[in-house]
């Protein structure tokens, strides 16, 4: 009896180190759900492709993993939808909230529940989540305000379209601004909001061509913006703008500058495939597992501001993306 209980550990043993450990230990079953804000505009847009394309990649080498995707089109609607997330007992929770007071407290509930939290782009007004990924806003107006200063070679004037009055549009235009103070040749001519909206830009570009007769250069912050402020400088029939600034690096705008066009010549980071790497971490956390071969699961995740010149487009060029 001991010599077959012996044989019986022995084959075991062996039974380990040959077989696969996943194929020993099934991965944990676990629901995630992902909560966007629906396509209002272009960046919103590519939200919502980069979300499913993270959950169809990850689908396709991991079965224990049930995803709900939703977009709502205003903030009840999220809370709403989050809130039926929760009903069906999501394991972890990856959500850009519409309007973060607005989900502040829906999210804090998910949390304090012990759903795996993870807050994408717009912060909570009061933390309330395991992990934070965005872009680097201030970053994103300060590497464009370095790059426009240097084009213009310090000196000539500029209008500024703003996006919706959030935080985020703040931090990005004080960045700028802080910039161009160092740049005692170069004025402001204007600094008006435009709510990251094609048409909005569109409008708000005419009125500053009327209202000023020389413009050098614009600064918009957005490539959705720069579509409307591209189309009334067309309309216009003005050629002394030499140089228009977006951002946030849409496909677009990106394949303009592997073109060479002669005014929009660059464009600086602020990637909607974020929420694809907060998708991740939900994933990972929801396991109680860490992201590759870090050592410590991040809680804050700030992601580069990159200048995207013609040099370096084709790294940034994403055809199929909606944005």
């Amino acid at each position: 009896m001991k010599n077959l209980v012996k044989y019986l550990i022995i084959a075991f043993a062996l039974v380990c180190v040959m077989t696969p450990a996943n194929a020993l230990f099934a991965a944990k079953k676990i629901k995630v759900g992902v909560s966007v804000p629906s396509a209002d505009h272009g960046w919103t847009a590519g939200l919502l492709w980069w979300a499913k394309k993270a959950v169809n990649d990850i689908k396709a080498k991991d079965k224990d993993v049930t995803f709900y995707v939703v977009a709502a089109s205003s903030g009840g609607k999220q809370v709403s939808d989050v809130e039926d997330l929760m009903v069906k007992g999501i394991d972890a929770l990856v959500i850009l909230p519409h309007n973060p007071a607005t989900l502040q407290k829906v999210i804090e509930e998910a949390y304090d529940s012990g759903i795996y939290t993870v807050v994408v782009d717009r912060e909570l007004p009061k933390a309330a989540q395991h992990v934070f990924i965005a872009g680097d806003n201030p970053g994103l107006g300060e590497v464009g305000g370095k790059w426009l200063a240097k084009e213009m070679n310090g000196k000539g004037k500029v209008v500024v379209l703003e996006g919706m009055s959030i935080p985020i549009n703040k931090q990005r235009v004080d960045a700028f601004n802080n910039v161009m103070k160092t740049f005692p040749n170069i004025q402001i001519l204007d600094s008006q909001p435009a709510d990251w909206s094609t048409q909005k830009a569109l409008r708000l570009m005419e009125n500053y061509l009327q209202k000023h007769s020389h413009i050098d250069a614009v600064w918009c912050q957005d490539d959705d913006m720069l579509k409307g402020v591209m189309q009334a400088i067309k309309e216009s029939g003005r050629t002394e703008i030499k140089t228009v600034l977006g951002g946030a690096g849409s496909k677009d705008i990106i394949k303009m500058i592997m073109e060479g066009n002669p005014i929009v010549r660059a464009t600086v980071t602020y990637s909607p495939s974020m929420v694809a790497s907060g998708v991740v971490f939900g994933v990972k956390g929801a396991r109680g597992e860490k992201v590759g071969s870090l050592y410590h699961t991040p809680s804050r995740v700030i992601l580069a501001a990159d200048l995207v010149v013609k040099e370096n487009a084709d790294a940034y060029y994403y055809p199929t993306a909606a944005f």
